[in-house]
């Protein structure tokens, strides 16, 4: 008898969940890379127009290798319906615009990914949709956005670069009282460390780049919701305007999602002893870990994630100059913006993935010329810190001069 999916556990899910085998009987998951599909009759095909019958009608819209990863995705999440994208951003972005229309509010928190930070900061106002930023660790600030009407909240925790956690239940109650649906980025705790449906939120979105696939090959998104507002306010977005994953990246994202407990699990115990190494080195500043003593909402990654995370963020003494020399030193550790990879890879976000934002901005939300965001691989936790020892060692050997710029 074929097994409940549902009563399955987490890791098991991750292997197993949403396959559909062909009469073929394959074991790894089917590539259907096709652009169209075939009917029996005319009289078929104008069924499945009018949705009067269900059959494959076009990958622009709904694809079996695609399908089954938007399965398996809901299994992880515990979600009613999944819609995968292209990127992570697209899936942002189409989660924001099916929602919304001119004379509509956001709020968000300020602590978003460049990209993130652009969309509600620069394009929903030209669209007639007013935005309001606050500090995400501040209910207060939450409250009083959230006093007024408003029609959809977007945040991010643990944030990027800082690991700034958000409350999220207790957002989520204020969103709500406002009229609001709540949308979270869950990358950097991703779906096996925090569950943000459980915690009062409405739609989750991933970035399917990092962690799911794991290994820097493909990109992919995926949004994730009850089905009432999968179908009836994002499908019809998604399927007009087209940000659909490619069969292709679907069935690599399913190859590398079967072994995302063991590979975050690795990753997380690594970037603990590492957070915890740095911490200790006289080249470093601070250290940001969430389930470190030292970070300021400990008791809230304690209550919302099963585990730190991949992501260790710290600031090098000697500013820029001092950054730069440690990440020039790297032998092992990659220079990289990317992130969750099996690889573990460092970026300077002042001058990448944040560069945008502004320096004022990026005051705000504490991110120096000093700071580095590592994302913890796979590699040996020991050969890691030898690597970080020896680049850091380089810090001191930066002249006075350049520290100072």
């Amino acid at each position: 008898m074929p097994l409940d999916p549902s009563k399955l556990r987490p890791a098991t899910r991750l292997v197993q969940g949403g396959v559909q085998r062909t009469a073929h009987g394959e074991t790894a998951e089917a590539l259907f890379l096709t652009s169209g599909y075939v009917y029996d009759s005319a009289e078929q095909a104008e069924a499945t127009f009018t949705g009067a019958v269900t059959h494959y009608q076009y990958s622009r819209f709904a694809n079996p290798t695609v399908k089954m990863l938007e399965d398996r995705l809901c299994l992880i999440e515990g979600a009613e319906a999944c819609c995968t994208t292209a990127t992570g951003m697209a899936a942002v972005n189409a989660a924001l615009l099916s929602h919304l229309k001119a004379g509509d509010r956001v709020v968000a928190s300020r602590a978003l990914f460049g990209s993130c930070h652009w969309i509600v900061s620069t394009l929903l106002p030209k669209f007639g949709i007013a935005t309001e930023f606050v500090d995400g660790a501040d209910l207060d600030q939450w409250r009083k956005a959230l006093s007024r009407p408003a029609n959809l909240v977007l945040l991010e925790t643990p944030s990027n670069p800082m690991l700034e956690l958000v409350d999220l239940q207790a957002v989520a109650d204020f969103a709500h009282q406002a009229g609001a649906v709540v949308v979270v980025d869950n990358v950097f705790a991703t779906p096996l460390l925090q569950q943000p449906l459980t915690l009062g939120a409405d739609i989750v979105v991933y970035s399917c780049t990092k962690h799911i696939d794991g290994q820097g090959r493909v990109l992919g998104g995926a949004i994730l919701s009850n089905k009432k507002w999968i179908d009836d306010t994002l499908l019809p977005f998604v399927r007009n305007t087209g940000p659909t994953l490619s069969p292709f990246n679907a069935g690599v994202l399913l190859k590398g999602i079967e072994t995302l407990a063991l590979r975050v699990d690795a990753s997380c115990r690594s970037a603990a002893a590492i957070a915890d190494f740095l911490a200790a080195h006289p080249a470093i500043g601070r250290v940001w870990y969430p389930t470190r003593q030292d970070h300021p909402q400990r008791a809230l990654a304690a209550k919302q994630m099963s585990a730190g995370g991949t992501i260790v963020t710290f600031e090098v003494v000697g500013g820029k100059a001092g950054a730069f020399a440690a990440m020039n030193a790297f032998n092992l550790i990659a220079v990289s913006n990317n992130l969750g990879d099996s690889k573990s890879l460092a970026t300077h976000p002042a001058t990448t993935t944040h560069m945008r934002i502004g320096e004022v901005e990026r005051a705000r939300l504490g991110i120096t010329d000093g700071t580095i965001r590592l994302s913890i691989g796979l590699e040996d936790v020991e050969d890691l810190k030898d690597d970080l020892g020896q680049a850091l060692a380089a810090v001191a050997r930066v002249p006075a001069t350049r520290a100072a710029e």
